[in-house]
């Protein structure tokens, strides 16, 4: 299979998506994950829980983790809050 999207890791982060996780009582004091940025050159990085190995074998069929991916969970009202940055998809 071959990819047409590679992360780039020379990106630098741009802005947060949404709220801290401090803002939306989502840590224990401390700023920390989860988290949502835009990078400047446009993709995402999310920051959340590993839990790769905790649903490896539960995914749907068409859905799949490469070696070289993790599955990262974070809470709905991370991505709620970052919703209102989040442009519209164009057609």
């Amino acid at each position: 299979m071959t990819r047409t999207w590679e992360a780039d890791p020379s990106a630098s982060f741009a802005r947060r998506l949404g709220k801290s996780a401090r803002e939306l009582g989502n840590t224990g004091g401390r700023d920390g994950c989860p988290d949502i940025w835009q990078l400047d050159n446009g993709d995402i990085a999310v920051i959340g829980r590993d839990l790769t190995d905790d649903y490896r074998a539960k995914l749907p069929e068409d859905a799949s983790i490469a070696p070289d991916e993790r599955l990262v969970v974070i809470p709905c009202n991370t991505l709620s809050a970052a919703k209102p940055d989040i442009p519209d998809a164009r057609s």
